[in-house]
């Protein structure tokens, strides 16, 4: 039906019939950005700005000087800051690069494949939604331990591998493939590697683009790994020297410091999220439909 009582559905260009739904949103819209907003301006605050009561949403004279003392600042152990960043860039680009594969292949080979104990798998493989990395903290560690990964880069790497809330989401996008493409393909001359990859892959590309965020979040924000894992310093993420400006600045600088290394966490999460963000709705709209 294209229109109804003389009012378009959807219509292409603006209709005097969308300004009830401008009243609402726009304001909603403005209130969630606010918190956004409030990050981004905290960090171009200079100290007396910072330290203004009552304080002050906007910045009157923005300036890099936070940004400035946070490059020049060292741990306590001399260690400089980009060696954090550097290597949380790494570890966060080689996480999200394994976990996608071993979730694309794992989803595939639990949706397609016919093996003893199927079933059973990805049963366990819902049980573990079940349990928070708090309560599997202690297992982690031995198994980490056991491995001989302490100390290493690999310590960051391997705990975050395994992803049950992705590993669903993949198998039930995969679900979905018909069958009768995958024979095709196999009629074809083409193995299981270029099935997955050629195939099945772009087929399920919004699934993958939700744990890419899944899994950027979790590794670009966790310090478990160099708390728990790691001794030697110049092998600690960047969210672990955030949570150590505030004993290694001393005096007020350490609050301006502090609000410009969150603005450097913060600005991955946002722009990931902003790229891949159709991909997300995709994959929540059709999680429910079968």
């Amino acid at each position: 039906m294209a229109s109804f009582l003389g009012t378009q559905i959807n219509p292409k260009r603006f209709h005097r019939s969308q300004l009830k739904f401008y009243i609402l949103l726009v304001p909603i819209g403005l209130f969630m950005l606010m918190p956004v907003l409030y990050v981004v301006l905290q960090a171009f605050k200079p100290l007396s700005e910072l330290f203004l009561f009552p304080p002050r949403f906007f910045v009157t004279n923005p300036t890099l000087e936070n940004f400035a003392r946070l490059f020049r600042t060292a741990s306590g152990t001399g260690v400089p800051m980009t060696r954090y960043l550097f290597n949380s860039i790494i570890i966060t680009v080689l996480t999200i690069g394994l976990t996608l594969l071993i979730t694309l292949a794992t989803g595939y080979a639990l949706s397609k494949k016919r093996f003893k104990a199927k079933k059973t798998l990805f049963k366990i493989n819902q049980t573990a939604l079940m349990f928070v990395a708090t309560a599997v903290a202690i297992p982690r560690y031995l198994v980490v331990s056991t491995l001989g990964l302490t100390n290493t880069f690999a310590a960051h790497v391997i705990p975050y591998l395994a992803m049950p809330v992705g590993l669903f989401l993949v198998k039930q996008f995969i679900d979905q493939v018909p069958d009768e493409l995958i024979e095709a393909a196999k009629i074809d001359g083409a193995n299981d590697w270029h099935i997955l990859l050629k195939i099945v892959g772009p087929l399920v590309k919004p699934a993958l683009a939700t744990v890419a965020i899944l899994s950027f979040q979790m590794i670009w924000n966790s310090t478990e790994s160099s708390n728990i894992y790691v001794i030697d310093e110049t092998k600690k993420t960047f969210a672990f020297y955030m949570t150590t400006l505030t004993s290694a600045s001393s005096g007020p600088a350490g609050v301006g410091i502090s609000a410009a290394a969150g603005l450097i966490m913060f600005l991955p999460n946002l722009l990931i999220f902003i790229i891949m963000q159709g991909n997300v709705m995709d994959t929540m709209s059709h999680s429910g439909i079968k």
